[in-house]
């Protein structure tokens, strides 16, 4: 039996640091971003591609995350600090948790705001006898008026701010715990569902179908891509958590489990979301928003309209494993913030978790206003939603990435980086040879290709 400690500044259990970074991992991007992708891309091709990068790319740099913020022990900031031997030129990379904090959690957020409405609307059963062009001109009012998504986006962080409040294990771990058992279960209920319905065989086709004729260089990149954004390293949220990890945590190991945990939870939502939109003869699978609050309302009513209490069940349960899996995530991106707050400035953990709520509502309210009354108003001729989403998917993340890589590659004693990946000698780890030469070489150059495939470099050098 596993023990537990009784430090609450630390995650009490081996699983509920399993559970917490999984959750972190886990996000809306899972159910829409990865199966689309996959069908797009070669099928089970694509698949085959992607494990390859998560295996050589995301897990190393998950890893490269959990070494920083272990070693660390209190917060990021000070965690390079001290790997670093006291160098302080490193300390400022601690900031890039703060900044990634306050900027990805206003914008996702909204669409996080988003799932709760369609949840709230399923409960209600106001799905009942609406016709696709209803759906489509529902989710283009609610989503441009200037007041509904605000609430629902103001309503998400206030929720994810009272599980950041709570600590550690009472709030983030206790959290994770409850909600990623949930989002399993309904995940499963909904993939027995989705692959019992008339062509399902189709949806499974369109995913799995290894189709090696699409396997191009843009597609390698888009597995690369994938394979790291889904993880979402770079921002500082595994590196945060990590702080919390007990000193007997298997980084190496823990590092799998959750890559395996992010991975399949994209893979079943590839067969919740397929074989639902080929059940309808002539629908084809959209990527983006408009695939899970467009297309798929429609599918459901479609599909079970003769039963209507099989339309409001899977409906419900669709929408609740969206705000689940949108939850998980969230809690990460506030905790990165409010855990500088609070343990650099000295704020209460609940005053930190409101401080860094109150901005994020504020700037979270801006970039939903973006569809709508905002909509015109450009920033680099982006409006705040899409400047924040390019801030941190097409420089943040890349560019933090690559930082922690050179960092624990080329500045950190091996000494220091050989003990925290063996827990200081008591862990065999074979793959430590493997594991410092692809942070080292590979994961560096891993990521200046997706950084420059992301700015569209090679599209630009491809014009000339």
């Amino acid at each position: 039996m596993e023990k537990k400690t009784s430090n609450t500044n630390i995650f009490a259990s081996k699983v509920g640091a399993i559970l917490a970074a999984a959750g972190s991992a886990v996000g809306l991007g899972n159910v829409w971003r990865f199966p689309t992708e996959t069908g797009e891309h070669g099928g089970a091709a694509f698949i085959l591609i992607y494990v390859l990068f998560m295996l050589l790319l995301g897990v190393p740099i998950m890893v490269t995350e959990f070494a920083i913020g272990r070693h660390g022990g209190s917060d990021v900031s000070g965690a390079f600090e001290k790997m670093s031997g006291g160098r302080k030129g490193w300390r400022w990379m601690g900031l890039i948790p703060v900044v990634s904090g306050f900027l990805v959690l206003s914008y996702y957020a909204v669409v996080a705001g988003w799932t709760l409405y369609y949840a709230y609307v399923a409960l209600m059963n106001g799905f009942a006898g609406k016709t696709a062009e209803e759906f489509q001109t529902d989710f283009e009012a609610f989503s441009s008026d200037s007041l509904s998504p605000v609430f629902w986006t103001v309503l998400i962080i206030a929720m994810t701010c009272g599980i950041v409040a709570l600590g550690v294990q009472r709030g983030i771990e206790r959290g994770s715990k409850i909600m990623m058992p949930m989002l399993f279960i309904f995940i499963i209920v909904l993939v027995g569902c989705s692959l019992s319905l008339p062509n399902a065989h189709l949806g499974l086709q369109f995913l799995f179908h290894p189709d090696f004729s699409k396997v191009t260089s843009s597609v390698i990149l888009s597995a690369m891509g994938q394979a790291f954004f889904s993880l979402s390293v770079g921002l500082g949220c595994l590196c945060t958590y990590a702080c919390y990890f007990r000193k007997d945590v298997d980084l190496m190991k823990d590092g799998l489990s959750v890559a395996s945990i992010d991975t399949l939870v994209a893979l079943l939502s590839g067969l919740i979301i397929f074989p639902a939109v080929y059940s309808i003869p002539g629908l084809q699978p959209d990527a983006g928003p408009s695939l899970v609050f467009i297309t798929l309302p429609n599918v459901f009513q479609q599909v079970f309209g003769n039963i209507p209490v099989l339309a409001y069940l899977f409906s419900l349960i669709f929408y609740l494993l969206l705000v689940m899996a949108a939850l998980t995530s969230s809690i990460s991106m506030l905790e990165m913030s409010a855990a500088y707050f609070h343990k650099n400035l000295r704020l209460p953990r609940p005053l930190a978790a409101v401080v860094v709520s109150l901005v994020c509502m504020l700037l979270a309210t801006f970039c939903s206003w973006s569809f709508g009354d905002w909509k015109d108003v450009k920033i680099f001729d982006m409006n705040f939603f899409d400047l924040f989403d390019f801030l941190v998917a097409k420089l943040i993340m890349p560019i933090g990435g690559m930082l922690m890589c050179i960092f624990l590659g080329w500045v950190v004693d091996e000494k220091v980086l050989r003990a925290e990946m063996t827990n200081n000698g008591t862990l065999r780890s074979p793959l430590y040879p493997t594991y410092r030469f692809i942070i080292r070489y590979l994961a560096p150059l891993c990521i200046f290709l997706i950084f420059a495939n992301e700015l569209g470099l090679f599209n630009f050098f491809t014009e000339a």
